[in-house]
């Protein structure tokens, strides 16, 4: 069997870190086994649904590096919507219901006053000829619902094991609006009939719809897939993940946290299996690592600070190669290997970058609490050319020089020559600031 999967994200509003999760887990499987990925917008909702949602999900997939084989959008196939339809009015699946918003509510309320579930109660199916004639002649429009058998509904989920529901025990969904628009849940059966999806994967709040789904497949005489429902992310104390964090769009983590996407692609792949949390260059080890037999019923929590975490990593880790187009585009000087290899450990962002190139080029305001210290220290300077000996030496001779060692040496040094408490190892920075920058920023009568 060739493996189809699909990520169906409805362009109401922009890919965030909850939803996106959903697509790397289908998108990894599909990859794993050589399958086919599907991105199917799901578009019906014509008043929430806009093109530039749209244009930000493909641009978020892509940035991440989630290829698609094929693209659809929902509401190009109404054609194919209303046949079916149509089909299930005949074999008396689908019926028409005339309750209003607040009929329906009132109708839940009485039911949880009385401890029972709020399900359908079918009235609609008992309606007399001039009851719906009545109805009509007050300009209301049915919505239908979907009927379901009294019956079993069983599957095995590929994270949750063996799932039971009955049929008699669930609410007959509504699959077509008022306005004879249909829903969610018969587009999304029969697209994935149409399209040959072989497996769904989804979070656990869907649990409750796929059991309505499978009957909904039989009732078009199909076969239903094969399902994983992963559990929803948490926030790090395992409480409801927050508006604030549940709402992060990938766009933001792009351009306002400058997150690398890999960062982002390491945490959502792990969180919630087996598998240690670790930093990943490439999506290509995730791949071949994923295994459904890893993941878990528990919750994950998502700790935004472990993503800022996995990011620094990331950057201490890269190589040059994959870095150099990126600072090419940032149009500054000096910018080459030797420059990435000696402060890539001190970024924690990409863009970084610049305030190390700034402690490099100039101008800085060095901090010197010792003037006479670091007139001697300028005074002991090596001769030029300097290369990666310098610092050594020339720290050795400040040391036997003014007796000074350890932090009370190095410290003072750092601060006269980059402003800063901390960064790169002195001994690389030494030669990207230069002797004549240095010498210049040692000479506190100047630099005042």
């Amino acid at each position: 069997m060739t493996v189809k999967v699909r990520f169906a994200p409805s362009p109401t509003g922009m890919l965030h870190i909850g939803n996106v999760r959903a697509a790397l887990i289908t998108w990894l499987f599909a990859r794993k086994e050589g399958g086919d990925f599907l991105l199917r917008i799901d578009d019906t909702d014509v008043e929430r649904s806009k093109l530039e949602y749209e244009n930000a999900i493909e641009e978020s997939l892509t940035w991440l590096g989630l290829d698609w084989d094929q693209k659809a959008n929902q509401k190009d196939r109404m054609e194919i919507y209303t046949a079916q339809i149509e089909k299930l009015k005949d074999d008396s699946r689908l019926y028409p219901c005339y309750e209003t918003p607040e009929e329906l509510s009132l109708k839940r309320k009485s039911q949880l006053s009385r401890g029972k579930p709020p399900t359908y109660d079918r009235a609609a199916l008992d309606l007399t000829p001039e009851q719906i004639a009545a109805y009509e002649a007050e300009g209301r429009t049915p919505h239908w619902r979907f009927k379901l058998n009294d019956a079993p509904i069983e599957w095995n989920d590929l994270i949750r094991g063996e799932v039971k529901f009955n049929g008699s025990d669930l609410s007959d969904p509504v699959v077509l609006r008022a306005d004879g628009t249909p829903l969610y849940h018969l587009c999304s059966v029969i697209d994935d009939i149409e399209f040959g999806i072989t497996h769904v994967i989804r979070g656990e709040d869907h649990v409750s719809n796929t059991a309505t789904h499978v009957q909904m497949f039989e009732a078009l005489g199909a076969s239903a897939p094969i399902f994983a429902h992963n559990s929803l992310l948490s926030d790090k104390e395992g409480g409801k993940l927050s508006k604030r964090l549940g709402s992060l769009s990938i766009i933001d983590l792009r351009d306002d946290e400058g997150l690398e996407p890999m960062a982002i692609i390491s945490l959502l792949a792990r969180l919630g299996t087996s598998e240690p949390i670790e930093p990943f260059q490439s999506i290509a080890p995730i791949i071949e690592s994923f295994d459904f037999a890893k993941f878990s019923r528990g919750t994950p929590k998502f700790d935004q600070e472990e993503l800022m975490r996995l990011n620094a990593k990331i950057l201490h880790d890269m190589p040059f190669s994959d870095a150099a187009p990126r600072l090419a585009g940032l149009e500054l000087s000096d910018l080459d290997e030797s420059f990435w290899l000696t402060v890539r450990a001190n970024l924690e962002k990409f863009e970084d970058i610049k305030d190390w190139w700034h402690v490099a080029n100039g101008p800085v305001q060095p901090v010197i609490e010792n003037p006479d210290f670091i007139a001697e220290a300028l005074a002991l300077l090596p001769n030029t050319p300097w290369d990666k000996n310098t610092w050594s030496t020339w720290t050795t001779a400040v040391k036997e020089q003014t007796g000074r060692k350890g932090k009370a040496l190095f410290m003072p040094l750092r601060q006269a020559l980059t402003g800063m408490d901390h960064g790169p190892e002195l001994a690389d920075l030494l030669l990207l600031i230069g002797p004549d920058k240095v010498k210049e920023r040692l000479d506190h009568k100047k630099a005042a």
